[in-house]
């Protein structure tokens, strides 16, 4: 593939609820524009962004995936993302690298559940967005109950650009608002429509459907809305930097529509991307920090190479791949660049373009474009990349935590020894996964977003890895707590032949809320108790909760309050006020 300049670059996400097309559109998308030779299929597992195992046997897309398609002399990096809830954490950081999205709405179901997640992504991002209508062609499908759903929860600045021709089984084409023409397709075809006349029977509603653009277009600048009420309408080139000025300030969301099945509407669809998504330096200098200050840094060439890493692929042969937006200067292959974390230097040898598992090798990528590098040393995740005289640290990606865990085992004695590196890798893949031991049961826990995220790391560990591991529900670490308040003493007395042991203690004991562990305060007047021995009040205390005091679990939330004692000049120690405070708390 060539090396393009950044303004002839778009890095667009495809979003939406899962099903909803998204990989079928990818694949539609490239074979369209002949970057490959066959219109691929999810259901025949051949697709270029589903490539994962789990993803072709599960038929969903479980981690972003990115493909470049070159189209009318740009280059378009498509990140095809997940869809479903227990792998959305995927598309969050993929958005990171996005210049604008591409949401994804089922003609039949209209707007669901994560259309409204992966809105909320583009809005944290503030990247310019397009609703794109699939499976029209669909039974049930509509395009006009859709748009209907799309309104209710999005507003009314979506606003039509495509308007089908035909419906379910019978959608075949569809007319161009922007510059009133209408393209016929061939089912299943390449993609590339056939411009014909405006059906009769449809010119009408097509007018009407224009009018509406155009009073959208006109609303954003003064002189188009006087233009408009002058003349009733504005010239197509009028319409266009209209439009292209309100979708970039976030004023309109365009919809057109497809059949990504039948590779209907694919053409249009990068043709509107080319048009009208910004190239990344248009969308402004991306703010970060350097040397603990607030900066940002302009996507251009002329300014210091710096990379922001969005995602990160373990392969048990090429070894960990970083996946980057080059967010200034021109990266060179070889060059030398400082991570922002570990502070170390990364040499960044054949570096290439991602297209689904294959890197296609480049020289260099420029300010803005998307690449990706095997084997960086200590690279992850949201790691920053720069120049050691030029830092800067780009924002991380905040992820929601792990929901649900799991105790798991290795099978077999050679499965243990090989268990822990492996799963490593797969942290350093998914950064949705946690794996720690519990102090309180001695099992080792692996926590995902759900039980098939975990269940599809198990399987990838014994697919990648040959590490075949087991996985329970985790043992319950019960803990104890207190519901009321009492006041106790805690006396410890004990005469020997030489010194004696005595120690005297009064303490409250109060709960706390759910989470606040424990809080110890000392009110100690007048020095009933000498300063030196309290902490021997508090250290007794906290030895005493550690076995509780109904079924021998460690008690929690709960404050202690040391307020008045008794000592002896000679038989005081801090063990025996340790001891005190032990019977304290059993008295409580």
């Amino acid at each position: 593939m060539k090396v393009y300049d950044g303004s002839d670059v778009r890095n667009v996400g495809l979003i939406g609820h899962g099903h909803s097309g998204k990989t079928t559109l990818a694949a539609g998308l490239l074979y369209t524009a002949g970057a490959t030779n066959r219109l691929t299929k999810v259901d025949e597992g051949n697709t270029v962004t589903d490539f994962d195992e789990e993803e072709i046997q599960r038929k969903i897309t479980i981690t972003t995936a990115v493909a470049a398609v070159e189209w009318n002399k740009k280059k378009i990096n498509l990140l095809d993302t997940p869809g479903f809830n227990l792998f959305i954490n995927d598309t969050d950081a993929a958005l990171a690298a996005a210049d604008a999205v591409l949401i994804l709405v089922d003609g039949v179901a209209g707007v669901e559940v994560q259309t409204e997640k992966v809105w909320t992504f583009a809005e944290k991002y503030k990247v310019p967005r397009a609703f794109v209508i699939n499976k029209l062609d669909r039974e049930r499908s509509s395009f006009e109950r859709a748009l209907e759903s799309i309104h209710s929860i999005f507003g009314r600045n979506a606003v039509p650009v495509h308007l089908p021709i035909g419906s379910e089984r019978d959608f075949k084409g569809i007319i161009d608002l922007v510059r009133m023409k209408a393209y016929m397709y061939t089912p299943g075809g390449d993609g590339k429509g056939k411009e014909t006349e405006i059906p009769a029977d449809m010119a009408e509603q097509a007018q009407k459907a224009h009018e509406v653009l155009v009073e959208a277009v006109a609303e954003g600048k003064d002189e188009l809305m006087e233009e408009f009420f002058a003349e009733g309408t504005l010239p197509t080139e009028h319409i266009v930097d209209g439009l292209l000025a309100e979708i970039r300030d976030d004023r309109i969301y365009p919809v057109l529509c497809s059949s990504s099945l039948n590779n209907i509407g694919s053409d249009l669809i990068l043709n509107f991307v080319n048009e009208f998504f910004p190239a990344p330096a248009e969308r402004g200098p991306v703010p970060g920090r350097s040397n603990g200050n607030e900066t940002h840094r302009q996507i251009k060439d002329a300014e210091p190479v710096s990379a922001f890493v969005f995602k990160t692929s373990a392969d048990p042969f090429a070894g960990r791949v970083s996946f980057f937006k080059v967010m200034s200067g021109c990266l060179k292959n070889d060059a030398n660049l400082m991570n922002g974390r570990s502070q170390n230097g990364e040499r960044l040898s054949h570096i290439g373009v991602p297209s689904g598992k294959t890197l296609q090798p480049v020289n260099e990528l420029h300010a803005g474009d998307i690449g990706a590098v095997a084997k960086l040393k200590d690279t992850l995740t949201g790691d920053s990349l720069f120049e050691k005289n030029a830092p800067i640290n780009y924002p991380k990606v905040e992820l929601s935590e792990p929901s649900i865990a799991y105790a798991i085992s290795a099978k077999t004695r050679q499965d243990e020894d090989r268990m822990g590196n492996a799963v490593q890798r797969m942290l350093e893949e998914d950064q949705s996964l946690r794996f720690y031991r519990d102090p309180a049961t001695n099992e080792f826990l692996l926590a995902g977003t759900g039980q098939q995220h975990v269940e599809v790391v198990v399987s990838r560990l014994k697919r990648r890895y040959g590490v075949e591991v087991q996985l329970q529900s985790p043992k319950i670490p019960y803990r104890e707590t207190i519901r009321g308040t009492a006041d106790v003493q805690g006396r410890h007395k004990k005469q020997t032949g030489g010194h004696g042991q005595f120690g005297d203690c009064w303490i409250r004991m109060e709960p706390l809320p759910r989470g606040a562990k424990f809080e110890f305060a000392n009110e100690i007047f007048g020095g009933s108790i000498p300063r030196q021995y309290i902490p021997a009040v508090e250290k007794g205390i906290i030895e005493a909760a550690a076995n509780g005091f109904l079924a021998g679990y460690p008690m929690v939330d709960f404050k202690v309050t040391v307020y008045d004692g008794s000592y002896h000049d000679v038989d005081s120690s801090e063990m025996a006020f340790k001891l005190a405070a032990r019977k304290a708390f059993k008295a409580a």
